[in-house]
């Protein structure tokens, strides 16, 4: 965003294909521009600047602007990258609230698996530009895909909070500390 920018005007900006020579700011657009703010709960941040805000402050902003445009689709690429994980939750939250209350459809790339399998109802697993596998969660992720996508061995157990694939990656480090103290850490 560029330097100065508050967060209202950041939001407005999702109403600008609304925007015509004939038809400025409307009370639909006010309207929507509102409840994007309410709905990522930063109404009260609205004459902020958006370089004021911590990471997780932004991204919402950056949310409410994509929900100011009120489409039936939302396509995000990473939006919980460089979050910290409680940023990372509270944005996962949002999202899938609002595929629940609003039936909106969300589309995003996530790289993290056990993220991806607690948020989505379907996954797509792409490998090389081409879908290597797609479905349910509990269907779809398991050692064997990881193996052949990531190139990485796991193990592939329940969350115990949700019920949903949990992929626990092996790694060398923790077979080095195996070997140097004859039990796992």
């Amino acid at each position: 965003a560029p330097e100065g920018l508050t967060v209202m005007q950041l939001v407005k900006q999702g109403r600008y294909p609304y925007q015509t020579w004939l038809k400025q700011w409307s009370e639909e657009d006010e309207k929507s521009v509102g409840n994007a703010l309410k709905a990522t709960g930063i109404d009260h941040l609205k004459d902020r600047t958006v370089d004021s805000l911590s990471g997780g402050q932004r991204q919402r902003a950056w949310i409410a602007m994509t929900l100011a445009q009120d489409t039936d689709i939302i396509l995000l690429d990473e939006p919980t990258t460089y979050l910290d994980m409680t940023h990372q939750i509270e944005i996962l939250d949002l999202l899938f609230e609002l595929n629940e209350k609003e039936g909106r459809t969300i589309v995003m790339v996530l790289h993290d698996l056990n993220l991806a399998c607690r948020y989505a109802h379907n996954i797509v697993a792409i490998k090389d530009q081409k879908i290597f596998d797609q479905g349910k969660p509990e269907v779809v992720i398991n050692c064997g895909l990881v193996k052949h996508v990531f190139g990485m061995n796991c193990e592939v157990t329940i969350d115990p909070l949700f019920g949903t694939p949990l992929c626990i990656p092996h790694g060398k480090g923790r077979r080095i500390l195996k070997d140097k103290i004859g039990a796992p850490v």
